[in-house]
This record gives structure tokens, sequence and C-alpha cells, in this order.
């Protein structure tokens, strides 16, 4: 037999009252049941598709509704345990390590600075496990991490680059101008625009950051040459 819950409109108002108090205390796990009851009893959307979606059992689920409706809103609480889960073990730490190291712009992102809740969303991508935003503080903390104030460097400027130049392109481009009677003329730019505020970000302690600039900023700019 097929049994309809339909909930009452004043039911389904205090579900998302308690789902916008969940995301303004970031209780990462009242988001999560709250937002599966509101699939399940609001939407209609199958046990099946919500186990996939959040990686849970349709035992859990089938769980939360039936708290739900013996209790109503008065379930949707959790006591404080003695541990934290789930908890990242040394290998996907070690990784996690490697990939803030990498930077933001080597994994998807669309800046070149970390933050807590950028790092929240990348262990929740590679590992599976969702973390509170200040425990990721806490986390990056133990892990040799520190948030400071990056600095920009251009990729351009190489040492083993400019060494390279000096000693093979820069002879061959004096004796053609020797030989040819020409003027070699060194030329430069100057900008002149507003290039924002460099942020903070999470790196290793004693390491300040380095930011590579866009170069898509808009600007005047003054060139000149020298003989």
């Amino acid at each position: 037999m097929h049994i309809s819950i339909r909930l009452s409109r004043s039911t389904v108002k205090d579900l998302y009252r308690r789902l916008q108090h969940a995301y303004q205390r970031d209780d990462v796990r009242l988001v999560r049941r709250t937002t599966v009851l509101l699939d399940l009893l609001v939407h209609y959307v199958s046990v099946a598709v919500l186990s996939a979606r959040w990686g849970l059992s349709p035992s859990c689920i089938y769980h939360w509704r039936h708290a739900f409706l013996l209790h109503g809103v008065d379930s949707l609480v959790y006591r404080q345990s003695g541990g934290r889960r789930p908890q990242l073990t040394p290998k996907p730490k070690h990784r996690l390590v490697e990939l803030i190291e990498a930077g933001p712009l080597v994994v998807g992102g669309e800046t070149a600075c970390w933050d807590s809740v950028l790092i929240r969303g990348l262990i929740w991508r590679e590992f599976g496990v969702l973390y509170n935003r200040q425990y990721v503080c806490t986390l990056l903390h133990h892990l040799g991490f520190s948030f400071h104030k990056a600095r920009l460097v251009s990729d351009h400027l190489d040492a083993a680059t400019r060494l390279a130049w000096l000693e093979q392109k820069w002879p061959t481009i004096v004796r053609a101008a020797t030989r040819r009677q020409g003027l070699i003329v060194f030329e430069d730019e100057a900008s002149f625009a507003p290039w924002g505020s460099l942020r903070y970000t999470w790196a290793r302690r004693g390491r300040q950051p380095e930011v590579p600039p866009s170069g898509k900023r808009k600007g005047d700019k003054v060139f000149g040459a020298i003989a």
C-alpha cells in the first residue's frame, strides 16, 4: 500500500527556517539532514536519488523521516559528541597539503588565494569529508599553514632565462647591429592603474605565497625607449 505524506505550509516554513538557521551556524550536519528532508517530503525526490547524491544509506534517510514524522522539527538536533567525524586519515592529509601548496588555480579555482571556504569545498570534493568552516582553520594550523598576505610575482622574471639571454642572444644582437650599422634601442613601459590589493591566503608558515598577475585589468600605459 502506497502512503502519500503531505506537510502543512507552517511545517514547510519551519523546515526552511531551521535550514537557514543551520546555514548561519555553519552546522553542516544539520544542513544536510534538513535539506534531505525537504527534498524527500516537499519536493518528493526519491530515497535512491538522495542516497546517491549525499552518500547516505537508505536506512539513514528512512530513520530521519521516521524521527521527523514522530517529533517534527524538534528531531533536527544533534547531541554534542566526544569526537569529530568524519576525519581525514594521514594519507589524505598528505594529499591535501600537496593540493594546497599547488594553489587554487592548479585544482580548477578562479583565484590564486586560498580561504577556509575554498579549502572546505576542496576537502569535500576530493575526499568526501564535510568539515565545519571553523574546524578547517584549526586543521590547517595543525598541518603547518597560517593565514598571511601573498605577494605578486611576474612569471617571466627567471634568473636562468635572463642569464641564457645575456650569454646567447645578446652577443648575436650586438654583432648583427655592428655589421649592419644599426642602432640598438631598449624599450619599456609603465602602467598606471588601480591594480587592487593583495589578499591573505593559506600557505606554509614562513613561506610567503606568490600570486601571478592576471594581466586582464585595464589602465593607462606609457612607453619609452633609449638608444
